[in-house]
C-alpha cells in the first residue's frame, strides 16, 4: 500500500514567496520520473492536490506548481481570474515561473527524482502552462495539456520543444476558441513535434474537475476525464525509459 506524501516547498523568485507542493510515495526510495503540474486557474487548492496524489500513485514525483505566489490563494472564480491573467499574458513571466517550478522539482531532497524522465502536465490555464514550459526549451519528455488554451504569441518557440507533445480537448469546449486547434497543429508540424491532438465528442470545458457543472459550458466527464488520464499514463509510459 503506498504511503503518499506531500510536502510545501517555499522558494523565491524575483523577491516573490511561492509555495508549491511535492507530492510523491514515501515508500519508494529509487528515482522516478518527475512531473510539474501546473493547476487550473484557482491555483494551488484541495481539488489539485488530489490529482497530484492520484498521479503520484502511479509512480511519480509530482510537484504543483504555485504559479500566483504564496499570499495569492483565489477563493472564487473573480479572484482566479484576477490572478490568472496578468500571468497568461505576459508568456515570459508564466515561463519564468514554469522554470522555477522544475527547478525545485529536480533540486529538492525529499524525494529522488530521475531528472533523465521529466515531463509537464496542466489542467484549463495549467494546459497552456505545461505546453509553455516545454515550448521554452525544458528537458520535458512529455508534455500534456487537459482542456487547456493552446495558443502562443510565438509559434516558432516550438522549436524549442524537446519530448512530445499531448493536448486533449473537448469538442464541445466553448472555451477554447475552435480556431486554436488548427493553429496548433500548423505549429505543432512547423517544427516537427512528435504531438498528438486529441478531441473528445460531447466534452465540455473542465471535463476532469469533479466541480465542474456549469451546463454547457464546464462539465465533469468522468468517462472521458478516465480516457485522458489514461492516455497521458500510456504515453508517460512509452517516453520514460530507463537510461541504456
Amino acid at each position: 500500500m503506498s504511503t503518499i506524501t506531500v510536502e510545501s516547498l517555499s522558494y523565491d523568485i524575483d523577491g516573490t514567496a511561492f509555495e508549491s507542493r511535492l507530492v510523491f510515495d514515501a515508500d519508494i526510495k529509487s528515482s522516478r520520473p518527475g512531473l510539474v503540474m501546473a493547476p487550473n486557474w484557482m491555483g494551488v487548492s484541495a481539488g489539485a492536490e488530489r490529482i497530484a496524489q492520484a498521479v503520484a500513485s502511479q509512480g511519480y514525483v509530482v510537484l504543483l506548481a504555485d504559479l500566483y505566489g504564496q499570499a495569492v490563494r483565489p477563493q472564487n472564480a473573480d479572484g482566479a481570474l484576477a490572478a490568472m491573467m496578468p500571468i497568461k499574458n505576459d508568456r515570459g513571466l508564466l515561463r519564468t515561473r514554469m522554470q522555477a517550478a522544475l527547478a525545485e522539482l529536480t533540486s529538492q531532497s525529499l524525494a529522488s527524482v530521475d531528472s533523465a524522465n521529466l515531463g509537464s502536465f496542466g489542467f484549463c490555464f495549467g494546459g497552456c502552462c505545461a505546453l509553455d514550459l516545454a515550448r521554452d526549451g525544458a528537458p520535458l519528455k512529455a508534455a500534456v495539456s487537459f482542456h487547456g488554451t493552446l495558443d502562443t504569441p510565438n509559434p516558432a518557440d516550438a522549436n524549442n520543444i524537446k519530448g512530445a507533445v499531448l493536448a486533449m480537448h473537448g469538442d464541445a469546449d466553448p472555451l477554447v476558441p475552435s480556431e486554436q486547434l488548427p493553429a496548433f497543429i500548423e505549429e505543432m508540424n512547423a517544427a516537427k513535434v512528435d504531438w498528438q491532438l486529441i478531441s473528445y465528442g460531447g466534452a465540455y470545458h473542465s471535463f476532469t474537475d469533479p466541480e465542474a457543472n456549469t451546463p454547457g459550458k464546464q462539465m465533469y466527464d468522468k468517462k472521458v476525464s478516465d480516457r485522458a488520464f489514461q492516455t497521458m499514463y500510456n504515453l508517460f509510459a512509452e517516453v520514460f525509459k530507463p537510461a541504456l
